[in-house]
């Protein structure tokens, strides 16, 4: 765990697990080996290992204290979650909650979650195996839920549009919400705890969301997966081969490069490799990725 302060706002950082991952061709289709050598000096070893040809991806949750509330943004993968075609996440076993406890953020204490989209990998704790069931892990939260990813998965249409990345999580991690009345569908334009402003962020997903958060003149912003690594900063043209909407997902990443450039917002992505988070320069035409770091 780390900790970062934005003014008033407390960042913790948990990490459910990160390492090489995946071929550079399977998470970034129209990727060549090429560009990540070109870019060695930037990728290599935290986000690339070359030896192997694997990109270093990470899964972790956000914990934000602001005030008296306590939001968990996008939950991770969960534990025992049956993801039989994606080994790595499958039945994971980890000390999840602890490290919640630890971070200040106790389960029953948690007053907001705030989920970027629906992947399986974003939502997996929001529920948790108890009394032979899938129960909300924070039962006196609020869920906020991108309502597009919801609608889109409701009516079933992530079986038949060709890109299920929704899979088994819509039942055991999101629909066990719902039916406890804890969601609430969110829209771009609306704030959480009055301190997390929803941006519009579609394209990798129908709905995902970005939060912006602003305190005492400084700011920061939790990205989803309008970035799945660094690459994609100097190479904003390249989509992951999960984004729905691949043209969609471009233009979105090119608006919060620029704007995140111009704002100097600290930008906390999901699945960096070490440090974790950082700066989005503008340089020339184009945009580099500066690593930010921790506090004491």
């Amino acid at each position: 765990m780390q900790v970062k302060k934005i003014g008033d706002v407390t960042i913790t950082r948990i990490q459910e697990y990160s390492g090489p991952t995946h071929a550079p061709s399977f998470l970034f289709p129209d990727l060549d080996r090429a560009a990540l050598e070109e870019n060695q000096s930037l990728m290599a070893p935290r986000h690339w290992i070359p030896h192997m040809n694997k990109l270093v991806v990470t899964i972790q949750l956000w914990v934000v204290h602001a005030g008296n509330d306590i939001i968990v943004v996008d939950t991770g993968v969960g534990n025992f979650k049956q993801r039989t075609d994606i080994p790595r996440m499958h039945m994971l076993n980890n000390l999840i909650l602890e490290w919640l406890e630890a971070a200040g953020a106790p389960p029953e204490k948690v007053t907001h979650v705030a989920l970027t989209h629906l992947h399986a990998d974003h939502v997996g704790w929001n529920t948790h195996w108890v009394d032979n069931r899938w129960a909300p892990t924070f039962p006196n939260a609020k869920y906020y839920i991108p309502e597009a990813d919801f609608r889109f998965c409701e009516s079933g249409r992530n079986k038949v549009e060709g890109m299920d990345v929704f899979g088994a999580s819509f039942d055991d991690s999101v629909m066990p919400i719902v039916k406890e009345g804890l969601a609430v569908m969110m829209r771009p334009g609306m704030e959480i705890a009055d301190c997390l402003q929803v941006v519009d962020a579609a394209g990798h997903s129908p709905g995902q969301v970005a939060f912006r958060v602003r305190s005492q003149g400084e700011e920061a912003v939790f990205s989803g997966d309008i970035f799945h690594s660094p690459i994609q900063i100097v190479k904003p043209e390249i989509n992951s081969g999960y984004c729905l909407y691949p043209d969609q997902a471009r233009n979105t990443r090119y608006e919060f490069l620029k704007q995140t450039a111009k704002s100097g917002a600290l930008m906390l992505p999901v699945h960096f490799g070490d440090p974790y988070f950082g700066y989005i320069r503008a340089e020339g035409d184009g945009f580099r990725f500066e690593p930010a770091s921790w506090g004491a």
